[in-house]
């Protein structure tokens, strides 16, 4: 199970989340601001932090700010009344992952939470399982079975990229961006290149397909 640590000060807020999150499977850790945090920081496992912006004696930019500096990576979902752009620059600034404005739809709380579970677990194992296939990063290989394929770097990167947002559509440029590198001189007709060596290899595969979005990209998509 998860821990998930809600810091707001509204009591009748803070009381919600952590209700929210219990029904929906997460250990939610209540706390009343960024100090509050810190110290259970020290003290319980924390997975991700939900907190609010405008908090008494530290605030969530504070607390943000002082995570990052001591190399805590926590995943930070920043909820908060403030919705203009200079606000959510200095969130983003300072090292949080993901924001929300008040009034919150908790539904959409929960898909985002999941979402940046996900993230923070792909990142730190380098290992990605989706059905019966495994993606190793640091190997380059994909696990099926019994089977084991060692890619081309380039392939296996624009499989894990892929299949690490599932029906996310990315533009060939973007993957071009990403993988080649701004300065490459390879041009968009590479991405199609990679693409169709990907589906030649895993044609067979029942866990995922890659799918051509018209005029838009590429997207992987989970199949069964």
């Amino acid at each position: 199970m998860f821990n998930i640590l809600v810091v707001e000060d509204d009591s009748k807020l803070r009381q919600l989340f952590c209700t929210v999150l219990t029904k929906n499977g997460y250990n939610a850790i209540p706390a009343v601001n960024g100090e509050d945090a810190l110290t259970l920081l020290d003290k319980e496992y924390i997975d991700l932090i939900i907190c609010d912006i405008m908090m008494p004696l530290m605030d969530g930019y504070e607390l943000t700010r002082t995570l990052r500096d001591n190399n805590n990576n926590l995943p930070v979902l920043m909820v908060t009344a403030r919705e203009n752009f200079a606000d959510k620059q200095q969130g983003f600034l300072v090292g949080i992952d993901d924001y929300m404005v008040k009034p919150i739809n908790v539904n959409e709380m929960i898909l985002r939470v999941g979402a940046l579970l996900r993230r923070a677990r792909i990142i730190s194992e380098r290992r990605i399982e989706w059905g019966g296939t495994v993606l190793n990063y640091d190997a380059l290989t994909v696990i099926q079975g019994q089977e084991s394929t060692l890619l081309p770097q380039k392939e296996f990167y624009l499989l894990y990229k892929l299949i690490s947002y599932p029906n996310k559509i990315f533009t060939k440029q973007q993957l071009m961006d990403e993988i080649w590198g701004m300065d490459t001189e390879s041009d968009e007709h590479t991405v199609v290149v990679h693409i169709n060596r990907l589906r030649e290899r895993f044609r067979e595969s029942s866990d995922f397909e890659i799918v051509t979005v018209r005029g838009l990209g590429y997207k992987a998509v989970k199949l069964g």
